[in-house]
């Protein structure tokens, strides 16, 4: 829920970033890309059109993809919130960071974390997804290098 704030103010909020309580002080129209990256400095979502067009920007807040670009950061006060930096437990890749790896999906990068961010989400819910499925889920984040058949490749063989 959003509180009501000044524009000009300042106010300390609590996030849960990767599974650590960090506190942030931020202004009402400060972008939670803006936070995550300068602020605690997880350089790994990439913010590239600034507008909700290409989906580099894709973290997970309480599970559920969101473009962070246009995400306020007072809306994640106390939501859990999952950047790439916090898919890997224990030096050990993520499964779906893994299948990227092994199908070669990752081309330039750019947009990597967000394809990889939108993925583990859909298979949180739906652990053998259709290629339909997968598709639709990762339609919302684009591949300027088209890498399409590979991001698609890695998703319908994770785990498999």
């Amino acid at each position: 829920m959003s509180r009501i704030v000044k524009s000009d103010e300042r106010v300390g909020i609590e996030l849960i970033v990767n599974g650590e309580r960090e506190r942030v002080n931020v202004g009402p129209s400060r972008f939670l890309s803006d936070v995550l990256r300068e602020d605690l400095g997880l350089t790994g979502l990439k913010v590239s059109c600034g507008m909700a067009n290409c989906g580099a920007c894709t973290v997970l807040v309480d599970g559920t993809p969101v473009y962070s670009c246009i995400t306020l950061a007072l809306d994640c006060e106390g939501r859990a919130i999952t950047t790439i930096e916090g898919l890997s437990q224990d030096g050990e890749l993520h499964p779906v960071q893994r299948a990227f790896v092994e199908y070669d999906a990752l081309q330039c990068g750019f947009c990597t974390s967000g394809q990889i961010l939108s993925m583990t989400a859909l298979l949180e819910k739906n652990p053998a997804p259709t290629e339909e499925e997968l598709r639709q889920a990762m339609s919302g984040n684009l591949c300027r290098c088209g890498a399409y058949v590979k991001i698609l490749q890695a998703g319908m063989n994770v785990n498999r």
